[in-house]
């Protein structure tokens, strides 16, 4: 055969392998397999599952105690105790890990009771208070229907659909915040409807950005956020929320529950969050994800500041160069990034970064690989925690940079948007860069 002839031979069967690997390749690429019905379908039969099981849980009850001896709804069991706490006039004692686990177990008439630790600002000893106004299993229902409800609230105004609130319900998260009786729906609810009112209801916004006063480490983006934006009702906002929080506190109960909240911070550092008391493959944060190889503290501090500021800093960056919703995905994954204490129930707020993308892509068109990795970080949740602690490879995390990243992506893809560094004068010219 000729050398052109075999030349012309190679090219056409390369092209032809290329052809094929493209048509394997497409429909996750496209994320054409992921059709309304399919999405339906799946979503409704996790609902489903997640009522089962609950249901399960609930009828197999003891009193407050499943039939594994576990507090149903588990880590409600630290609120309403505390709430109890404050309401016999012993507020300040909520920080006492000794005096709280006695309360935890005569609450559930059992000394087998493991303790669930109550390391939050007295901020949200107000909600707790009003909870345990209620019977504990009234409260915990009380509790489930109106932060899950709050949170499909904001959910529904980021995705107008039918279908994303069925998805949304049905996320494998969903379950597990359920199963924890976690506050992961009521941060989700905070941060994303503050993310979502900010440049149309700046006040609102801050007055909801504000309440995360209750839980800060999911809110260290938020200053400079508002800042960078130039924001100043909605910084005025989240002042008068926060300090209202703060100030009633104080009306209530005293300095004496924040000297309590302040003595038993470096417990918390160094048992909680040093140690891993936890698990290590629960806390999905660069910070954990260090402690669980075998790092040490300095270290995974490093990794951590770093993981901090780089995240940050694209947001920022994003709110100066992307849309509104690339903007508010990235900020929800950077929340869970900043932190090092972060589990696998707060990725609800994740979630409602999944809901941003969604919205902008419906609007705006999909980008290859964009509906497929969506899905998956969907489904993270479920796998996550079993994934470190038989691989040590921490899915939460990943799925939180994949949602940073999509956002960025989406920015330069879409936007025109230039990274921080391409755009360094370091690398430009200033009439280069035309600015």
């Amino acid at each position: 055969m000729p050398p052109a002839a075999q030349a012309a031979a190679a090219i056409n069967h390369f092209l032809c392998v290329q052809a094929v690997a493209k048509s394997m390749r497409n429909p996750l690429a496209d994320g054409n397999w992921l059709t309304r019905e399919r999405v339906c379908m799946v979503a409704a039969v996790s609902l489903a599952v997640t009522l089962i099981v609950l249901g399960y849980l609930a009828f197999t009850a003891t009193g407050t105690l499943d039939r594994f001896g576990r507090p149903l709804g588990t880590d409600f069991s630290n609120v309403w105790s505390a709430g109890q706490m404050a309401l016999e006039g012993r507020a300040a004692e909520a920080w006492d890990w000794a005096a709280h686990h006695r309360v935890q177990q005569e609450i559930h008439g059992s000394a087998r009771v493991p303790f669930f630790g109550w390391h939050y600002p007295p901020p949200f000893l107000l909600v707790a208070s009003l909870l345990a106004l209620l019977p504990y299993l009234a409260s915990l229902a009380v509790w489930q229907v109106s932060t899950l409800g709050a949170a499909a609230t904001v959910l529904r105004g980021i995705v107008p659909r039918r279908t994303a609130l069925l998805a949304g319900l049905g996320a494998p998260v969903v379950f597990i915040c359920l199963g924890h009786g976690h506050n992961g729906f009521l941060t989700a609810a905070l941060l994303a409807g503050g993310l979502l009112l900010l440049d149309r209801r700046p006040l609102v916004a801050g007055l909801l950005l504000g309440c995360l006063v209750y839980k800060p480490q999911f809110a260290l983006l938020i200053p400079p956020l508002l800042l960078v934006m130039g924001r100043w009702r909605a910084i005025a906002g989240a002042a008068l929320s926060s300090g209202a929080l703060i100030g009633l506190t104080l009306l209530i109960w005293g300095w004496p529950v924040w000297q309590a909240f302040l003595d038993s911070l470096p417990l918390t550092r160094t048992i909680v969050i040093e140690s891993g008391a936890t698990g290590w493959h629960k806390i999905q944060s660069p910070f954990g994800m260090i402690r669980m190889w075998g790092g040490a503290i300095g270290p995974a501090y490093a990794v951590q500041t770093a993981a901090t500021v780089a995240s940050i800093g694209l947001v920022l960056w994003l709110a100066r160069c992307g849309k509104a919703a690339e903007r508010n995905a990235a900020a929800t994954a950077a929340a869970l990034l900043s932190t090092p204490y972060v589990l696998d129930y707060d990725f609800v707020v994740l979630g409602m970064g999944i809901a941003f993308l969604a919205t902008d892509g419906l609007r705006r068109g999909f980008l290859s690989w964009e509906k497929s990795l969506l899905a998956l970080v969907w489904l993270t949740p479920l796998v996550a925690r079993t994934a470190a602690e038989m691989t040590l490879v921490p899915l939460g995390q990943a799925s939180a940079i994949a949602i940073l990243a999509l956002a960025v992506r989406r920015a330069v893809v879409l936007d025109g948007a230039r990274l921080p560094l391409r755009s360094s004068p370091f690398r430009h010219s200033h009439g280069a860069s035309g600015q």
